[in-house]
Parts: C-alpha cells; structure tokens; sequence
C-alpha cells in the first residue's frame, strides 16, 4: 500500500474534530443508552430469567469489546480506518430500532448483540482519530469532551424512552421512535467523513522493536482495566434488581440510567483534566470512589440506590474517556488501533465473566454478588497505580 501522509492536525481543525464526532456520539447514544436502559425490565418482560439478563448483557460487552481486538488488527493493518468506523456505526444504529418488531427474549437478544458488535467495530478505528487530532488540545480533555457530548445524548434517550413508557407503558414504541437520533447520527458521521477525509492516516514508518512491542505499564493497565470490568456489573442487572424488588419503578429506571449518563458526562470533563494535568493516578482515587457504587444500588432503598446510579455511570465516564486517552500515551501511534483493540478484548472479557458470574451469584445471593464486585474494583488499585509509576519513569 502506497505510504499516505498524516493529517496536518491545527489546534482548530482538531477541536472541530473533536466537538463533530461529539455530536455523532450525542446522537448515537442517544439512540442506543435510551434502548439500553430498559433492556433488563424489557428482557424480564419477555420471560428472561437474572441469569440470561445478567449473561446475555455481559456477553454484549464481551463482543462490544473483544471484537476491536479484530477491528483494531484491521484498522491498523488497512489504514482503513474511515470505512469501518461508518460500517460500525450502520451497524450500531439500524439495530436499535428494529428492537421494536421482537416479540420474543431470543430476537430481542440477538439485536442487542449485533448493537454491541457494530460499536465494538467503529470505536477503535474512530478512537485513533480523536487521539491524533486530540494531540495538541490535550487527549485527557479531547476524550473527555468527546465522552461528555456523548453521555449528554446517553442522558437525554434514556429520559424520553422514561417519558414514553409513563405516557404509554409501551417498550416497541420507544425502541421505534428512536430511529430519528438514529437516521441523525448516520447523517452527521458520513459528514464528518466528507469534511475530514485524511483523519486517521498515519505515515507508514520502518517497524523498530520499540514500535513492535507494548511497554510494560501497558500491560499493567490492561490488568487493572480487566479487574474493573470483571466488578463493574451491567446496568442492565442493575435494573433488574431494581425492577425486582419493586425499590425503583420501571419508568423512574430509565431516569436513574439517564442522570448516570449525565454524572459519567461530568465526570469525564473534571476527570480528562486532572489526567492532563496529573497523569494516570488520577485513576486511582476515581476507582476508590466508583468501588461504593454496588452496595448503594443492590442495598439502599430510593435514594441510596440512586447515588449508586450516579457513581456507576461515573465509573463508566472514567474508562471510556481518560482510560482511552492513557492508551494513546502509552503505545506508538503504528499501534494504537491494535493496542485499543487489545485493552478493549481484556475489558471485555472480563466484563462478560464479571456479569455473568454477577447475574449468577444474584439469584442466589445479593451479598455475594456485592462482594465480589466491592472486592474486583478495589484490587484494580494496585496494577493501575503501578502503571501509572512505570509511565511517570519513563
């Protein structure tokens, strides 16, 4: 393949990048945290036990993430990183809206999971993009900003699916009328592509053994990345237990996912900030703090339960912002899409073992499944805290 030069990124241009592929994200997850929201009251609906809510859910991230482990091989080794950041999203929106003609948990499930694949298909491609233009403006803040818009849609989906469901009780017609911030995103993201069409091309260099291969704190990360996951229950269980016992009704349930969406959106900002400023130990004290979020939501009644609502989707702001961002500090740029696709498969597959153990142990224990998930985050601490030692020595 002839060797392409790299996109002469201004400060300008690459926050215009950023604040555009915001918007896409604005929209897209308008339309997919809207469906995810209520996907375990509306699996319960269709005869879905806590295990297959717990199981299918994770095995969702477990595909949204191994997969870039492919995509990001693919990314790298084609430079094709436009044309699967858009077959990604195609993928991503047509599947949310056709939740609406399921009659049944299997096709429903099957749609949830091709949702997860286009998104594990389009984001380390597109997250190479943002950490090249986001080089100059600072990656912390660029992935920060770029979560923050994002969570902002994941806010605004999730309250109109609520006030649907409190004006018609109706899971089909919500999944439906979120075609539009569908149909939207598919719009703004093939206009990025039109007005940046050199983002993503990097300048093929002579491979070096230090290109070839991952630092040490890398692999650290990946550890503390991986314990995180496996503790961080799916919303989706979340809501269940919430629906279950009765402490949050199905409408107010898509309310709670929605101020999370908002507090991760937050969360990413203050975050994205401080690593720019401080570095990857920023982590550390963040997942100390997100650690509280299962016992506040499997124990406490309305409003404890709602606090741990707020700190989960904070947790979830932290990785899918600066833990992004520290990626692309690590690991040569000829690598990146490879290296995301790595962490993500790691997170992934711990995530999808944590769910389903955690759905598991549910339905037998609401102590245990606490525990275990208490215990998971807080030993993240020391594998995180090293990696951020190796990459302060460097």
């Amino acid at each position: 393949m002839p060797t392409q030069a790299q996109p002469n990124w201004s400060a300008r241009s690459g926050v215009s990048f950023v604040l555009l592929f915001g918007a896409v994200n604005l929209f897209a997850d308008m339309t997919y945290e809207g469906a995810r929201s209520v996907t375990g009251p509306f699996l319960g609906m269709l005869g879905a036990s806590g295990f297959i809510v717990g199981a299918v859910t994770g095995f969702g991230e477990f595909l949204g993430y191994a997969l870039r482990l492919v995509s990001g091989r693919w990314a790298d080794r084609s430079r094709l990183y436009w044309p699967i950041t858009l077959g990604g999203y195609v993928l991503q929106m047509v599947s949310v809206p056709a939740l609406a003609l399921s009659g049944s948990w299997p096709v429903a499930v099957l749609l949830i999971l091709l949702e997860r694949i286009g998104r594990a298909t389009r984001n380390p491609p597109r997250d190479v993009m943002l950490a090249q233009a986001g080089k100059q403006m600072g990656r912390g803040w660029a992935f920060g900003v770029n979560e923050a818009m994002d969570q902002f849609g994941a806010l605004i989906g999730p309250l109109a699916v609520a006030g649907l469901l409190a004006w018609r009780g109706d899971f089909h017609l919500a999944f439906a009328l979120l075609a539009l911030p569908a149909a939207i995103t598919l719009c703004l993201v093939f206009g990025a592509r039109a007005n940046f069409p050199n983002a993503g091309r990097i300048e093929r260099e002579p491979q070096t053994s230090q290109v070839g291969r991952y630092p040490p704190a890398y692999w650290w990360y990946c550890l503390g990345a991986g314990l995180v996951g496996f503790g961080f229950a799916d919303f989706s269980l979340i809501s269940f237990h919430f629906s279950r016992s009765q402490i949050v009704a199905n409408d107010w349930i898509a309310v709670f996912y929605a101020l999370a969406m908002g507090a991760g959106g937050l969360g990413s900002l203050i975050i994205g900030k401080l690593f720019d400023r401080l570095g990857m130990l920023v982590l550390v004290p963040v997942t100390v703090l997100v650690a509280a979020y299962a016992p506040l939501a499997f124990f406490g009644g309305f409003t404890l339960s709602l606090i741990g609502a707020l700190l989960w989707g904070i947790g979830l702001g932290a990785h899918e912002s600066v833990m992004q961002a520290a990626v692309a500090q690590m690991v040569a740029q000829q690598r990146l899409g490879s290296a995301y696709g790595v962490f993500g498969a790691i997170f992934g597959v711990a995530w999808f073992v944590g769910s389903a153990a955690l759905g598991a142990l549910y339905d037998v224990s609401t102590a245990a499944t606490v525990a275990i998930a208490v215990i998971a985050q807080l030993l993240a601490i020391v594998p995180i805290a090293i990696a951020a030692r190796r990459m302060r020595a460097r």
